[in-house]
């Protein structure tokens, strides 16, 4: 990429092929979405003006299909006392190698350690017994937008891995153990609509393996997206937690007949990895790929002119970018007098705008208006007349380019094995997604994640049947019987 006229690199020197962690870290500085934290506190991102519009930009898409089925929303404390933490020991358990305390305020030592929130289920469910009596408080539905910390030894990689990071987390209470299993599910589908219909990623959904699932759960459910250099990326989590919380926090109503009952409850959230998936799947070596559907500017219009035409293109370039605002389109006016044109469409690659305007002389002679696609550079021209319907279509184009590509990708990256080392010599050179037989004992995956470094991401629903080939065979791994089909994968 060009740098312009004043000097300045804007371009991206790693490789997504060949060195994509340098290149993804470079893409996510340069496009202006995220900065490294401060000195001394690895794990800690800044998230920038354009990065957090982008999160909003899920917020909102989320925050409403969560409204329209019945969630409120509320905040609870940032900080958890130890106490309350240890009522349920799975969580303790699973979440203690990862939680950051306080043990201190001010001046004073605290008598209790304070978590500071690794996941909220130890501090919601209490509250949620003491507003539920009677099934007619059922079913209760609260969310919290947020932010939490787990204290990981990782190397820092932005969205992805933080010490921090931002997240929803939804949590239910239920009469019946089907209904919270409905809701559970409910919740999935809003995730996997939220990749389909807003990120244009296509995703893959079932149940984590028993050893998997989150602390204290019944089942975790999950959609999964493959990234281009085959690594699988945690979607959501969806979790039917079960009675185990409402056993633990007393979380009881009343029913018809007056007899008390231990309620079901769920938890769900999805966290601002989907931004990683995002910018991962989409992006290329000029630079951040957003669809329009979250792209902070939709069209940005470029006007090109000599200084002899400079006031007819800019009135033009004006009047398009009035009548895109005016139909809703998220829309830029780059009429910078100390830019050239090759400056700043290199800038607008690079920040990811889906679809650019370029006007010059011979647009505003011939009522036209010349459209450049990112990221492929298709050129066309458009009638001046109708431009924002014609905005609207190749917004539209430009997203189903990007869908048809994460799913060609996906539809390539799952590959069937039946023995060890099929597993690893595919994810060894594929990557991707290994579909085997697997007897469904712990051990099988381990022997796999110490050679490889590969998982089990997901186990398909029972009624995937297209997806659940190899019941009855013998494990890949191990060669007893088979109970459940596995997919293999290396994860971010």
């Amino acid at each position: 990429m060009s740098d312009g006229d004043d000097g300045q690199d804007l371009g991206i020197t790693e490789s997504k092929e060949y060195s994509t962690g340098e290149w993804y870290a470079e893409v996510v500085q340069k496009a202006g979405l995220a900065n490294y934290g401060p000195e001394g506190m690895s794990g800690f991102i800044v998230t920038r003006p354009r990065g957090y519009a982008l999160w909003e930009a899920i917020q909102d898409e989320l925050d409403g299909a969560f409204k329209a089925t019945g969630v409120q929303n509320a905040y609870f404390p940032l900080l958890i006392p130890e106490s309350y933490l240890e009522k349920e020991k799975d969580v303790v358990e699973g979440f203690d190698p990862e939680v950051a305390w306080v043990t201190q305020g001010g001046y004073e030592e605290l008598e209790e350690r304070l978590a500071v929130r690794p996941t909220s289920e130890s501090i919601i469910a209490p509250y949620m017994a003491q507003w539920v009596r009677s099934h007619r408080d059922l079913p209760l539905r609260v969310n919290q937008w947020c932010s939490v910390v787990r204290w990981e030894a990782t190397d820092t990689k932005p969205f992805f891995r933080t010490k921090e990071f931002l997240w929803q987390e939804g949590h239910t209470a239920h009469e019946s153990h089907d209904e919270a299993w409905n809701e559970t599910m409910t919740r999935l589908d809003q995730y996997e609509d939220l990749y389909r219909d807003t990120l244009a990623i296509p995703v893959l959904r079932g149940q984590k393996p028993e050893h998997d699932k989150f602390p204290g759960a019944h089942t975790t459910t999950t959609v999964e997206a493959l990234m281009p250099d085959g690594k699988s990326v945690q979607g959501a989590t969806s979790h039917h937690l079960g009675q185990s919380f409402a056993e633990a926090f007393d979380l009881t109503f009343a029913d018809e007949d007056e007899e008390e009952r231990v309620a079901h409850t769920t938890s769900w959230g999805l966290s601002w990895r989907a931004l990683g998936a995002l910018i991962m799947t989409h992006s290329d070596d000029q630079g951040l790929v957003l669809p329009p559907t979250v792209a902070p500017e939709q069209v940005v219009v470029v006007p090109i002119w000599q200084e002899e035409t400079r006031d007819d293109v800019l009135q033009y370039a004006t009047g398009v970018a009035a009548d895109l605002e005016d139909a809703g389109v998220r829309v830029e006016l780059d009429d910078r007098d100390e830019r050239n044109p090759g400056f700043k469409f290199n800038e607008h690659e690079l920040k990811g705008v889906p679809v650019r305007f370029e006007i010059g002389p011979h647009e505003v002679e011939d009522g036209e208006v010349t459209v450049v696609h990112r990221p492929d550079g298709e050129e066309s021209t458009v009638s001046r007349e109708g431009i924002a319907d014609a905005a609207q279509e190749h917004m539209d184009e430009v997203y189903a380019k990007l869908y048809a590509a994460a799913e060609e990708n996906l539809g390539d990256g799952v590959r069937d094995a039946d023995s060890r080392e099929e597993i690893l010599g595919t994810i060894g050179q594929h990557g991707g997604y290994v579909r085997a037989p697997w007897c469904g004992e712990e051990d099988c995956e381990t022997e796999i994640k110490e050679q490889i470094a590969a998982e089990i991401v997901l186990v398909p629903f029972e009624d995937d049947v297209d997806k659940r080939v190899h019941e009855g065979e013998d494990c890949a791994v191990c060669g007893e019987t088979a109970e459940e089909t596995a997919y293999f994968a290396k994860s971010y």
